[in-house]
């Protein structure tokens, strides 16, 4: 049994986000945070607050102006592109509200995607692994489908095996439901919750919708590029 862990998976220390020259916009202003391994997370606040922003740095997908990310015990400001691509490949998931599975690739080559483009070839175990992970999420009898031939919530459970197919440390989710409809939203975010469960990945996700956040065991709330609140509390808990 692996070891239990008590440094947080990921900490901010004043992080700051600005963009333009001439006229200078700052979106983040001084962000501190933790996330423990494991952990629940909604981020919420208004449209402009910065929490897509905030999640494209921890996703390594941008750089912040000032400030400190680690992430699994690594300072990401010492890695170089290689360095922080290794990092997002392997402890890092993403689910985005708009699913971008490839339309020529079935579902199951979709979810192999990220171990290809980590290993640089295609190899029996991943496509094992893809299909093993679509039985997961209930779309085992849909892995040799075109991903156009989805329906929009089949789609998006083909992007969640997607972010867990490199057994990822912590998946980040920008509004994984919010294309959907209210019962299609709901398979998808049991399905987040119930890999959080027997797994122990963490998520963070942003989410605009107040039933989603509160069904999180944190929610952390942002309003113009600073944590507003952040509070922990229990949840009544459906079946994994």
């Amino acid at each position: 049994m692996a070891e239990h862990r008590t440094d947080p998976l990921v900490r901010l220390r004043g992080i700051r986000k600005t963009y333009g020259e001439r006229v200078v916009t700052e979106v983040l202003k001084g962000i501190d945070l933790d996330i423990d391994p494991g952990a629940f997370c909604a981020l919420t606040g208004p449209s402009g607050s910065g929490k897509t922003t905030l999640l494209n740095l921890i996703g390594l997908l941008d750089r912040p102006t000032a400030g400190e990310i680690v992430i699994d015990g690594q300072d990401v400001g010492r890695l170089d592109d290689e360095g922080r691509t290794e990092l997002r490949g392997t402890r890092l998931g993403f689910v985005f509200q708009f699913h971008h599975l490839l339309p020529a690739f079935t579902a199951e080559e979709n979810v192999m995607m990220p171990l290809v483009a980590r290993h640089g070839r295609t190899a029996a175990w991943m496509r094992q692994k893809a299909a093993g992970l679509l039985d997961e999420v209930g779309l085992g009898d849909r892995a040799r489908y075109k991903s156009t031939d989805l329906s929009g919530g089949e789609q998006q459970r083909v992007a969640v095996a997607r972010a867990l197919v490199g057994d990822p440390s912590l998946v980040l989710a920008d509004e994984p439901t919010g294309n959907l409809d209210t019962e299609t939203s709901a398979q998808v975010f049991a399905l987040l919750k119930a890999f959080n469960r027997r797994s122990d990945v963490a998520f963070l996700i942003v989410t605009h919708e107040e039933a989603i956040a509160a069904q999180c065991e944190r929610v952390i709330h942002m309003v113009d590029g600073r944590i507003d609140s952040d509070r922990t509390h229990p949840i009544s808990g459906a079946p994994a």
